[in-house]
């Protein structure tokens, strides 16, 4: 199936709700004129990373920033993936919500890795699960950025059928050089495609780059943004997957069994 992904690669100012909604808005609406299939927003895109506000700015799913979140789907007549604080009866937890083109919550995934020199363990409940979701275009896995430090995420959907994994981030520029090999690193290794969409701007004294890119299953980049705020958008052929599949099959040579450290009295 070909998919248009368009990232909306976006300068999220914390705390300026009215001004980080207003161009998620015209970024919706530049990808409602491409006819784009789906939009993945950064991390936190509505409040920022002012984690000390999360408990002020935090809504239950279908609420507050969710609501927000829906109103852009069905406006820009697009699958939307981003991130937002949550309020939940364990307390607060950074989740990505996917809606579908008529704003229906279709998924929902609390971060499950929380960045600690960012204090998001202080601020933050982990998630305790996984994120699969039924599309037409085949099952679609959610991550939020750290995540991508953690191929059994990946690996674990892609086992179960993931073609394509969607990941909004805050990733700094001092680190930039490994969001692109990670990306195209969960792309390659599991022969899917990987959307991730990373934030430009600068925080307090951390600085954001951009480079939103969409790899597919070889690890290529379709696309790829630059430092600017700006839509990302890239033409994705999901039936490559299965070509890709066909060709190296990683997944039927995989050895389970094997993948033990042997004992002492096995050396």
């Amino acid at each position: 199936m070909l998919l248009t992904i368009a990232l909306a690669q976006m300068d999220v100012r914390p705390g300026q709700r009215e001004d980080n909604l207003s161009r998620a808005l015209d970024l919706a609406a530049q990808a409602r004129a491409l006819e784009a299939d789906i939009l993945v927003m950064p991390e936190l895109w509505l409040d920022g990373y002012a984690l000390e506000r999360a408990q002020e700015w935090a809504s239950p799913l279908g609420e507050g920033g969710f609501a927000h979140q829906a109103a852009l789907a069905r406006m820009a007549r697009v699958y939307v993936a981003g991130s937002l604080f949550e309020r939940h009866a364990g307390g607060i937890s950074n989740t990505a919500a996917f809606y579908s083109p008529d704003g229906d919550l279709l998924a929902s995934y609390r971060k499950v890795h929380l960045f600690g020199p960012m204090q998001e363990t202080q601020h933050l409940v982990a998630g305790d699960r996984l994120c699969l979701c039924d599309t037409p275009w085949g099952p679609t896995g959610l991550a939020i950025c750290y995540d991508l430090r953690f191929p059994e995420i990946f690996r674990t959907l892609a086992l179960a059928g993931a073609v394509l994994f969607l990941l909004p981030a805050q990733w700094p520029t001092r680190r930039i050089q490994a969001w692109d090999i990670l990306v195209r690193a969960r792309a390659v290794e599991n022969e899917v495609f990987v959307a991730a969409c990373n934030r430009v701007g600068r925080d307090a004294d951390v600085t954001f780059p951009g480079f939103s890119l969409v790899a597919d299953s070889w690890g290529t980049a379709l696309a790829k943004g630059d430092d600017s705020e700006r839509l990302v958008v890239a033409e994705a052929d999901l039936r490559e997957v299965q070509k890709v599949r066909r060709f190296l099959t990683v997944f039927d040579d995989r050895r389970p069994g094997a993948y033990q450290i042997p004992t002492s009295k096995d050396r």
